[in-house]
């Protein structure tokens, strides 16, 4: 099945644009990362997502917790009123955005520990 990431930024900018709101504010309404709800939103990286973060964007939008995942994968989205199958949808999604943050926190940790080291390389080749 096809993924169409580029009907998903469209339809969370018209909506972020009919709400007025800023990247920032569905961030923290939708507790996604910043970083990610810009990679989606401009579509500038195409990788697979958590279902819970299509949904947590979703529901801060005021939509269905499947809209955004019907839109990607060329469904009709479901109306706002339909009945949430999952009542802890929200719990979920906010326990996948701080797993999100801790795997970003951890990359740039690495990333440090790896400059740090070329440093320390450095600085022993000059002695």
């Amino acid at each position: 099945m096809s993924e169409d990431w580029a009907a998903v930024a469209k339809a969370i900018n018209q909506r972020v644009n009919e709400l007025g709101w800023r990247q920032r504010e569905l961030a923290e309404r939708s507790h996604v990362s910043q970083a990610i709800v810009r990679e989606v939103q401009h579509h500038t990286v195409e990788r697979r997502r958590s279902p819970r973060t299509l949904e947590s964007l979703s529901t801060a939008l005021g939509w269905h917790p499947q809209h955004l995942d019907a839109v990607l994968h060329n469904r009709k989205p479901p109306e706002a009123d339909d009945p949430v199958t999952d009542p802890t949808d929200s719990l979920w999604s906010r326990l996948d955005s701080v797993e999100q943050r801790l795997i970003e926190i951890t990359q740039r940790l690495d990333d440090l520990k790896s400059n740090l080291a070329t440093v320390l390389e450095h600085v022993r080749d000059r002695r």
